[in-house]
């Protein structure tokens, strides 16, 4: 009878870690797998800057990421922005986003965002509702 008890305790150990072992194995193989090349972040093609508030707009073909530290983030569409009537298509760019938002980039003789003394190539304006926010952009 000790025996039976004894072989039953020895196969249960077995199997116990057996199966701690197939558990380390899958977390570790888990852990160490590469991220497919074919998922792709956002290309950011302007980092788009604010003080008083604090504001950030991530642009990118995918995405237009509106955040403040305060608040939680706001991802609007990408749109192809509206150019200007006989200028070049770098000189402002106008973004009509969902509701009454509105991006406007417009290249600028040096943009400061008045904290730091990094001149920025472009203005930037966005009306996010019934309020408008200034700050600085940089093309990437």
């Amino acid at each position: 009878m000790i025996k039976i008890i004894w072989k039953k305790i020895i196969a249960y150990v077995f199997l116990l870690l057996m199966t701690i072992g197939l558990i380390t194995n899958y977390v570790t193989s888990a852990q160490s797998t590469p991220v497919s090349p074919n998922i792709s972040t956002p290309t950011v093609e302007f980092e788009i800057r604010g003080t008083e508030p604090f504001w950030n707009i991530d642009l990118s073909k995918q995405a237009i990421i509106f955040s403040t530290p305060s608040a939680k983030k706001q991802t609007f569409a990408y749109l192809e922005p509206l150019s200007p009537v006989g200028r070049t298509p770098d000189s402002v760019r106008v973004y009509k986003l969902r509701g009454d938002n509105t991006l406007i980039i417009k290249k600028s003789n040096g943009c400061s965002d008045g904290m730091s003394e990094i001149e920025y190539a472009y203005s930037a304006t966005f009306i996010l509702g019934n309020k408008v926010l200034e700050g600085c952009a940089d093309k990437k």
